[in-house]
């Protein structure tokens, strides 16, 4: 596929928000030596809907139909005051390469849910491809030894449900809305709602050392402002739910990948093979989604 063609669809703003949020398991590991769970939460989604409030503003984005508030208020819940308090909370006792496997049984979740309530066709294939992706993350996992048990998983398999109900929330309202407008409202809602944490989360900022303000500012401009925005533009990109949601399987892979940039941890087998099997599975993933729509349109895909 053409490179331009490429550029107009899906697959670079499902990558862009993949790679952002992949920062996430590693900035808020750090973050959270000293700001705490919901503190954090409630700072990220302030800082990012106040960068994209002044985007909005300068762009001339128009505010929200009334009818539509309350979904803007379901995704702000779901995806920002739910997950963040639960993502937050399973990372502080879980590892890293634990929590991306367990938040990555998101697109399995979010394809169920595409299913049942939104209608949407998932092929034997493509469910063949989700399954063949969730053997690479374990294969990247388990050969690392890095799969460790406690009640923290109770929480990440909490933030995996409340992330894929966002994913379909998300996806109805890009149908109406564009991916600015989407993310922003969405995410001042969550930062509402977080606010009964501001008191606290104002006094860990004023303490918070220079190293703390970086993992803020990664967390709230790379994994919330732009990762949000990418996300929202990728569902009003394509027609299905599943497709976006896919890219969720890279997270892992990425993870290890950055870890090998930033901290020179070099890659090791389980990452190659993992890995993989990871990429061959989104391969096959898009053979069937070649196979149930037909030859590949324009920006649909």
């Amino acid at each position: 596929m053409p490179v331009l063609k490429i550029l107009r669809t899906y697959h670079p703003y499902a990558f862009t928000a993949i790679f952002c949020w992949s920062l996430a398991y590693v900035f808020t590991r750090l973050a959270l030596g000293h700001f705490s769970p919901l503190s954090l939460g409630f700072l990220r989604c302030a800082i990012a809907s106040f960068i994209l409030g002044a985007v909005g503003f300068r762009t001339g984005m128009k505010l929200p139909r009334r009818e539509d508030v309350k979904y803007f208020a379901a995704a702000g819940a779901s995806g920002f005051f739910l997950y963040l308090w639960a993502f937050n909370q399973g990372i502080l006792t879980v590892t890293s390469a634990t929590s991306s496997i367990i938040i990555s049984s998101a697109p399995v979740i979010t394809a169920l849910l595409a299913v049942l309530f939104l209608g949407e066709r998932v092929g034997r294939l493509q469910w063949a491809a989700i399954a063949v992706e969730f053997s690479g993350i374990l294969i990247l996992s388990l050969m690392k030894g890095a799969f460790s048990v406690n009640r923290g998983i109770l929480w990440l398999l909490l933030a995996a449900l409340v992330l894929s109900v966002y994913n379909l929330v998300q996806k109805g309202l890009t149908g109406r809305y564009s991916g600015l407008q989407t993310a922003t409202f969405s995410i001042t809602a969550g930062a509402a709602m977080l606010a009964v944490f501001a008191p606290r989360a104002f006094r860990e900022l004023a303490a918070a050392p220079p190293a703390q303000l970086f993992n803020l500012a990664m967390l709230s401009v790379f994994s919330s402002a732009i990762a949000y925005v990418a996300w929202s533009k990728a569902f009003e990109k394509t027609r299905d739910t599943a497709s976006v949601s896919n890219y969720m399987f890279l997270t892992p892979l990425i993870s290890s990948l950055l870890g090998f940039l930033i901290a020179g941890e070099r890659p090791d087998g389980a990452t190659l093979i993992g890995g993989a099997v990871i990429l061959s599975g989104l391969a096959l993933f898009n053979l069937g989604k070649r196979q149930n729509i037909g030859p590949i349109q324009t920006e649909e895909e």
